[in-house]
C-alpha cells in the first residue's frame, strides 16, 4: 500500500472513530461516509432503513461481488431517570458492564441539536465511602449508572433538562495511534473495516480500475444486533465477503500484525471453496495470514445468509485484542486485509460458469473440487455390514441416484 493511501486510510479511520454511531443512531456516520463517496465519485444509494451501498464499475453486467462492513457500534440507552438524577442503562449490543464502566459518553437526548456527556460509573464509586465493598459490588448493568456532568440531582432535574428513556448513550471513541503502528481505541469493531473498504474504494475510482466483476460495497447499520446484512444486498449476489474484527485472544489463531481468515463462526462453516481461495490468494501475494474459529463470534455473513442470499459467504478478519472494550489493532493488519481484498476483487469469480448464475445442473456442479474420502460408502439392501466397495444387490456400482450416508 502506498504511503499516500496509508495516510489517507488512517485518517478516514480517526474520523470514523469520532463520529458516535451506537446500533439505531447511525444517521451521522452514514453521513459522513456518504461525503467521502461524493467526494470520490463513487456512486452509492441508501436503503429506507439507511444501509448504505455503493458500486465499484466491473465488466460483468450483475453487480456479482460484495464487500460488507458495518458502521455501528455497541452502545447503551437509557433505560430509566433515577431519583438521584443519574441515568440507568441496558446495552446496545453485546456486551459487559465491566467494559463500560469507566468510559466517558455522550447522551443524545430527542433535540438533535445538543448532547450531554457523562461517565459510567459503578453504583459504589468510592473507596473512600465503601471501603472493601467497591471490589466486592457485582458487576451486571443494573449496578452501573451514568453520572451526567450538569448540576441535577433528581429526575425531576433530568425531566427539565430534556432526559428521556429510550435516549441513545454512545461510549466516546478516544482513539490513539502509537509510533509502533496500533491504533487503540473503542469502536474498531466495524469502522476499521468501513475504512479498509473506503480505502478501496478510493484506489478503484482514481486510478479508474475496471475490476472483472461489478462489485458493490455494503455498509450495513445493525450489525451489533444481529440484523446487520439482512437487507439491501443485490440478489445477484454470487461472492460476499464480509470484513469485521478477528479475535487476538488465547486460544485463538488470529495476529494481529496480519490477515485472519476464518473457517467458520457461531452461525456455522464459511463457504468451502472461497475461504479456501482467500487463502490461496494471501499465500500467492506474500500477505501475512492466519485460519481461525470463532466459537462466540457472527458477521453481516450470517445475517445476509439467514435472510435467504444466494451467496459464497466469506469473513475477512483485521486482528482484534480486547474486542468491544478498549480495543487495538495494527496498522499491518489493516494493510493486509486491504491488500487480499484488492487482490480478490481482481479474479475471476470462484467458479467462473457455475457461480455466474442463481442454479443449474447436477451435471455441473463443481464438487469434484471439495476433496472427498477414497473410500466409498454404500448403501445396504439388507441390514448387514458390508465392506467398502461391497454391494449387496443385483448390481455393481449402485444405481446413479442411490442414496448416500447420513450425517
Amino acid at each position: 500500500m502506498p504511503e499516500e493511501t496509508r495516510a489517507w486510510m488512517i485518517d478516514t479511520l480517526l474520523h470514523l472513530l469520532q463520529t458516535p454511531s451506537p446500533s439505531g443512531r447511525t444517521d451521522a456516520v452514514m453521513q459522513l461516509i456518504g461525503d467521502t463517496l461524493n467526494d470520490l465519485g463513487v456512486p452509492f444509494t441508501l436503503t429506507r432503513r439507511g444501509a448504505l451501498t455503493a458500486v465499484l464499475p466491473g465488466e460483468s453486467k450483475t453487480t456479482d461481488r460484495a464487500v460488507v462492513v458495518h458502521a455501528d457500534t455497541i452502545g447503551c440507552m437509557v433505560r430509566a431517570l433515577k431519583d438521584n438524577g443519574r441515568l440507568e442503562l441496558v446495552p446496545v449490543g453485546t456486551f459487559s458492564a465491566r467494559f463500560a464502566t469507566g468510559a466517558r459518553v455522550r447522551i443524545f437526548t430527542d433535540d438533535a441539536d445538543e448532547f450531554f456527556t457523562g461517565t459510567v460509573m459503578p453504583l459504589k464509586a468510592s473507596g473512600h465511602a465503601f471501603g472493601d465493598e467497591i471490589d466486592t459490588q457485582p458487576t451486571e448493568w443494573e449496578h452501573v449508572e451514568v453520572r451526567i456532568d450538569r448540576q441535577v440531582s433528581n429526575r425531576a432535574d433530568l425531566e427539565r433538562l430534556g432526559f428521556n428513556v429510550g435516549d441513545f448513550v454512545a461510549l466516546i471513541a478516544a482513539p490513539e495511534l502509537t509510533s509502533d503502528g496500533y491504533i487503540v481505541s473503542r469502536h474498531l469493531d466495524g469502522k476499521a473495516g468501513v475504512a479498509v473498504a473506503l480505502t478501496l474504494a478510493k484506489t478503484v475510482a482514481e486510478q479508474k480500475i475496471v475490476l472483472p466483476h461489478t462489485t458493490s460495497i455494503m455498509v450495513t447499520i445493525t450489525e451489533e444486533v444481529g440484523h446487520g446484512a439482512s437487507h439491501g444486498l443485490d440478489p445477484d449476489v454470487a461472492e460476499l465477503v464480509s470484513v469485521d474484527n478477528a479475535v487476538c485472544a488465547p486460544g485463538q489463531e488470529s495476529i494481529e500484525d496480519g490477515v485472519t481468515i476464518p473457517m467458520a463462526d457461531l452461525h456455522g462453516p464459511f463457504d468451502y471453496h472461497l475461504t479456501r481461495k482467500l487463502c490461496r490468494l494471501a499465500k500467492e501475494r506474500g500477505i501475512p495470514h492466519a485460519r481461525d474459529v470463532f466459537r462466540y463470534y457472527r458477521s453481516d455473513a450470517a445475517a445476509a445468509i439467514e435472510a435467504g442470499a444466494n451467496t459464497r459467504a466469506a469473513l475477512v478478519g483485521f486482528g482484534l485484542d480486547g474486542s468491544h472494550g478498549w480495543e487495538r489493532t495494527h496498522l499491518d493488519s489493516l494493510e493486509g486485509v486491504y491488500n487480499l481484498l484488492y487482490a480478490w476483487l481482481q479474479t475471476p469469480l470462484t467458479f467462473e460458469k457455475w457461480d455466474a448464475k442463481p442454479s443449474g445442473k447436477l451435471r455441473d456442479f463443481p464438487s469434484s473440487k471439495q476433496p472427498a474420502p477414497t473410500e466409498q460408502w454404500v448403501p445396504l439392501s439388507r441390514g448387514d455390514h458390508a465392506e467398502p466397495g461391497e454391494w449387496e444387490g443385483d448390481h455393481w456400482p449402485p444405481p446413479q441416484g442411490s442414496p448416500g450416508p447420513s450425517s
